[in-house]
């Protein structure tokens, strides 16, 4: 870096040599990037990150191409950003389709289903039978249903998640292998304890 002085005597340092020539081109490196990626400020991060990751070549490369150099990095840069976003929007798509309600099975299907568990329900205690039917039988919100019950939404969860740990322990202790294949065709009987 070179050394000059200011009109108040001070020392100053200037760049020199390819860094110079690259802060010189800045304002034109921030508009080749604004155009290709369409926001400013997003531009500004990308030319930012690339002086970063790459201030110690700009010694090493010869003045008269570092520019073109810098823009070939800006381009990547570019590149590598819709690139990431395009993974980003491809992981939100593929979540969002995990995270769709289940189809619901066929009338029949789920009477008999839903038989074996409500035998099975109707032995939990009270409260937690009260809630698995309210709010997964019926449709109740949690909130509507802890209003309904004078309870925080907080404790109106953890109860129905209690409720629903217990139902499921019952349905494997009595329907066993059949519990894991989904309930179909389910002869078995409970054996309650």
């Amino acid at each position: 870096m070179a050394v000059s002085d200011t009109d108040d005597g001070a020392e100053t340092h200037q760049p020199e040599g390819a860094l110079a020539i690259l802060l010189e081109n800045h304002r034109s490196f921030l508009s080749y990037l604004t155009k290709r990626v369409g926001d400013r400020a997003l531009a500004e991060d990308i030319l930012q990150d690339a002086f970063v990751r790459n201030i110690a070549r700009f010694d090493d490369l010869p003045e008269e191409s570092v520019v073109p150099w810098f823009y070939r990095t800006l381009r990547n840069a570019a590149i590598d950003h819709y690139r990431r976003q395009q993974t980003k929007t491809k992981a939100l798509v593929q979540f969002a389709k995990e995270i769709e309600p289940a189809e619901m099975p066929h009338e029949e299907l789920r009477t008999e289903i839903c038989a074996c568990v409500n035998r099975l329900a109707d032995t939990l205690k009270p409260d937690y039978a009260e809630a698995l039917k309210a709010i997964d039988v019926d449709g109740t919100t949690v909130k509507s249903f802890a209003e309904q019950k004078g309870l925080t939404p907080s404790n109106a969860g953890v109860r129905v998640f209690r409720a629903r740990e217990a139902l499921r322990k019952l349905v494997v202790s009595s329907c066993g292998m059949c519990a894991e294949h989904g309930c179909m065709n389910c002869t078995c009987t409970p054996e309650l304890k």
